[in-house]
């Protein structure tokens, strides 16, 4: 027994002979280059946070900026929503509860902006997305110069609005404006488009449609183009024509996109601001001497710049805040529906 387990020792001993000679030489080889245990740990637990913590702190400038000049001011007005607020004593503030929603439910003038606004945005975005997507269509296909009328495009869109309102101002001129002096060739009597309903409205929706049928037509066209081409090419095949390959290719890959500049389209004129205030001239806040084109944007203006009254502005800028955010839902309602039929 003793000779047998001096034997199955035999092997150990020589294998550490081997090594070194001494047990144990092979970890400290092992361990001669690491460095020591608290040093990994102090570096394995520093980068672990570096990957943690750096995408925050590369998105947190956004957040600041957001908090400070958009998200404190939305709370802020809302507080003053509430309360009996004039522009000539902020520090007199009256709690009024509900009582600036109320009113503004019962003012004619508030219904009038926002049958306005709805017209308004109706006239310009239909109009102008059309105008868009058979000016990206033509841009598609290989043009001479394309990257020329890719730029012509969007020179409307870096158009300051009060230089493109101005000029429009000329246009529609009672006395004098080309616009009119082309109905008087036509056969039509003069139109005064700052006093009338539809020709103020209309005046004021073609400047919109003005300033951003370029823009819109650019987004079209990126979207084009990343259409597969096989498809057109299938359509080729099966004997479509450019006309039918637009209808039953183009737009229904298109449909995200355009249901995306419908909403940008809308929220846009919701907001709609500098154009009515400068083509109204003196009347601008008021929107016309009837109101005829005073949009909610005028509205809320008029009533906290002009009139002074700050909580009843307050609630209207809540209250474009609730419809932006009713269009908000109806869009992802619609793409959702999109996406299960697609």
């Amino acid at each position: 027994m003793t000779s047998s387990s001096e034997a199955l020792a035999h092997p150990a001993s020589s294998a550490e002979a081997a090594s070194g000679g001494q047990p144990g030489a092979a970890g400290g080889a092992h361990g001669r280059g690491t460095p020591p245990r608290g040093s990994v740990s102090w570096r394995s637990r520093l980068y672990r946070w570096d990957m943690k913590a750096s995408p925050y702190v590369f998105i947190a400038p956004f957040f600041l900026v957001f908090g400070a000049f958009s998200l404190v001011p939305l709370l802020y007005t809302a507080w003053y929503s509430l309360h009996d607020v004039q522009l000539s004593a902020l520090d007199h503030q009256t709690w009024a509860g509900l009582d600036n929603y109320r009113n503004l439910l019962s003012s004619d003038f508030f219904w009038n902006a926002l049958k306005n606004t709805f017209t308004i945005g109706v006239i310009s975005t239909v109009p102008q997305l059309l105008a868009a997507l058979w000016l990206a269509h033509l841009l598609n296909y290989r043009l001479r110069g394309s990257t020329v009328w890719r730029v012509v495009m969007l020179t409307p869109y870096a158009t300051s609005v009060a230089a493109a309102t101005l000029v429009f101002t000329l246009l529609y001129a009672w006395d004098g404006g080309m616009v009119n002096w082309l109905l008087h060739f036509a056969g039509v009597h003069p139109v005064n488009w700052r006093e009338s309903d539809w020709g103020s409205q209309f005046a004021v929706s073609s400047i919109v449609i003005w300033r951003w049928t370029g823009y819109n037509a650019l987004i079209y066209l990126a979207a084009m183009q990343a259409i597969p081409v096989d498809l057109y090419e299938s359509a080729a095949l099966d004997g479509a024509n450019r006309r039918q390959q637009f209808r039953h290719v183009t737009v229904p890959m298109l449909r995200p996109t355009i249901l995306f500049t419908v909403i940008v389209s809308t929220i846009g004129a919701t907001q709609l601001f500098g154009e009515p205030l400068l083509f109204g001239g003196v009347s601008g806040s008021k929107g016309g001497s009837e109101h005829q084109y005073q949009t909610l944007g005028l509205y809320m203006y008029d009533q906290g710049w002009i009139i002074g009254n700050l909580g009843k502005a307050s609630a209207i800028a809540w209250s474009m805040f609730l419809i932006l955010l009713v269009v908000a839902v109806i869009n992802m309602l619609l793409t959702r529906r999109l996406r299960k039929s697609s």
